[in-house]
């Protein structure tokens, strides 16, 4: 019986002799335990290129020394297995081979990312390892050419195979009419010329291999590149060209496509000089974002990129990944994340974090803030409270006309998130603004709270009541906030301050006139 091996889809089928190997473990004796769980992850399905880059990072940050020269000096090992034609006789292949298509993949999609960070004669090894598989997948080829791409060698010779570009030539032909050349076909045409001694041989033998899941092109209508608006035209075999031969597919790496996106020119020029551990987790940040499903720890590991950035590296990272328009509902599993990390972030680093991911949002309300928005600002704000106050509560505080939803989720940030030290620090913002009537919300719940005010402290706030009262002489908020004051700092009013209210509640329009002059009173008689 054929053996089986695992298709791009993950399910089995007919192919490399290698899937009774693999199951039995005999080779995983040969890596150790580092490499070992590297192994399993790229071995996890189409998800396995990202596992494994978390993997990986995880390993780094536990040991800087460590390195994956090991792990592909052990795949590139020469392995005594059977021949495809005939198990009697006995071959030797590099181990490489000798795993599931899938797998390969997923290696060089893994490589491909961290090849910045590898010696370029272990990736050029690996490569002409693999160029020793005796029935090549498409998808395997393509990585390959891709990897020596990025390290600047053989850059002629195109991702997609002959018979690849014999059937998009065809087709062009054949959408563009036969009596006609261009497009695609010109574009082709040359290519296909270069190979033509090879041609015969792949298509003879790309009829053995037909049982194939299909795949897709991308076509513009004008012949020319067409990106994100590209149609995509199904064809009957398991290879792929993308309009960007610079760009690897999706399908190739199981990797999402903001893969894709972030390793075109366009985004590395956005980057901000950012470096290269940093980049490569982009990508699956972005996929986090977008996914539906719940995280796990796996998946929040990668946000320890976090504690490996400066403040102007978060931000641009935080630009990178559209923060700001992050909808509501991805904020807890997100301030979930951020606040499993250990160590905890740096005070620059968390206040552009909480800058960057909630600051516009909070700005933004119109209406009640969401019970997602809600959860998200508290819990970080129960751990990280100065820079809270200094990225979020401080600007919303300075903006003008802010209104009664961000008073609200302000005034429910101090009376369940803040300490007396913090509420004094916002005490402190409150005496450099101008007032509103949604500040004064925010003032009167401060003040229930009762933070310890000194006596410097007690003064300049009152001298900013006398000095804003005649804006809010019909304010009954004010007027609440003022009787507040009198009855519960009565102790701390001097003979001063006495002759400065009484004048300011002169002022006073509302029906709380009588009951603030009443108040005042009785501090004068003690």
């Amino acid at each position: 019986m054929e053996p089986q091996v695992s298709g791009r889809d993950g399910k089995d089928k007919p192919g490399d002799g290698a899937h009774s190997c693999l199951n039995s473990g005999m080779f995983l004796s040969g890596f150790d335990g580092q490499s070992r769980l590297l192994l399993r992850s790229l071995m996890s399905g189409t998800s396995g290129a990202s596992r494994a880059l978390g993997v990986f990072h995880r390993q780094q940050r536990a040991n800087p020394e460590s390195s994956l020269c090991g792990f592909i000096e052990t795949l590139c090992r020469d392995e005594i297995t059977h021949t495809e034609a005939d198990t009697e006789f006995l071959t030797v292949k590099p181990l490489v081979c000798l795993f599931p298509p899938l797998f390969k993949q997923n290696l060089l999609s893994f490589i491909h990312l961290v090849h910045s960070v590898l010696p370029r004669t272990a990736v050029l090894h690996l490569i002409k390892c693999l160029s020793q598989d005796s029935r090549p997948n498409p998808w395997v080829t393509a990585l390959c050419r891709q990897l020596e791409r990025d390290l600047e060698t053989h850059r002629e010779v195109p991702l997609y195979t002959t018979p690849c570009s014999q059937r998009l030539k065809e087709l062009s032909q054949g959408l563009i009419g036969s009596a006609e050349t261009g497009g695609w076909t010109k574009c082709f045409s040359g290519q296909t010329a270069e190979f033509e001694s090879q041609s015969t041989s792949d298509l003879s033998e790309l009829g053995t291999q037909r049982k194939r899941k299909g795949s897709f092109v991308s076509v513009g209508s004008d012949g020319e590149e067409t990106g994100s608006q590209s149609k995509r035209i199904k064809m009957d075999d398991n290879e792929c060209v993308t309009a960007e031969e610079l760009r690897v597919p999706k399908e190739m790496s199981g990797a999402p496509e903001s893969d894709v996106a972030a390793e075109t020119p366009a985004s590395d020029s956005s980057c901000g000089g950012l470096p290269e551990q940093i980049k490569v987790c982009i990508p699956q940040i972005k996929e986090l974002l977008e996914s539906q499903t719940e995280w796990d720890q796996s998946s929040t590991d990668v946000f320890k990129v976090l504690n490996n950035c400066d403040s102007n590296q978060v931000e641009v990272l935080c630009s990178m990944l559209n923060l700001p328009g992050l909808p509501d509902q991805a904020l807890p599993k997100l301030c979930s994340s951020v606040l499993a990390l250990s160590p905890d972030l740096s005070y620059s680093t968390a206040a552009t974090l909480i800058k960057s991911l909630l600051l516009e949002k909070v700005l933004s309300l119109s209406e009640p803030a969401s019970r997602c928005l809600v959860t998200a600002v508290t819990s970080l704000c129960s751990r990280y409270p100065r820079p809270v106050c200094q990225a979020l509560i401080g600007p919303v505080l300075e903006k003008e006309n802010i209104g009664p939803p961000q008073a609200e989720l302000l005034s429910r940030l101090i009376e369940s998130c803040l300490d007396s030290h913090y509420r004094l620090l916002v005490v402190q913002m409150t005496l450099k603004i101008a007032w509103s009537e949604a500040v004064l919300s925010i003032i009167h719940s401060l003040l229930d709270s009762k933070p310890v005010l000194n006596e410097e402290l007690f003064t300049q706030f009152t001298e900013q009541l006398v000095s804003q009262a005649p804006r809010f002489t019909k304010s009954v908020k004010f007027a609440k906030m003022m009787l507040t004051v009198l009855t519960k700092y009565g102790s701390d009013v001097t003979a001063a301050h006495k002759h400065s209210l009484s004048s300011c509640l002169m002022l006073n329009e509302t029906f709380l006139k009588k009951s603030l002059q009443a108040a005042l009173k009785r501090i004068a008689d003690t």
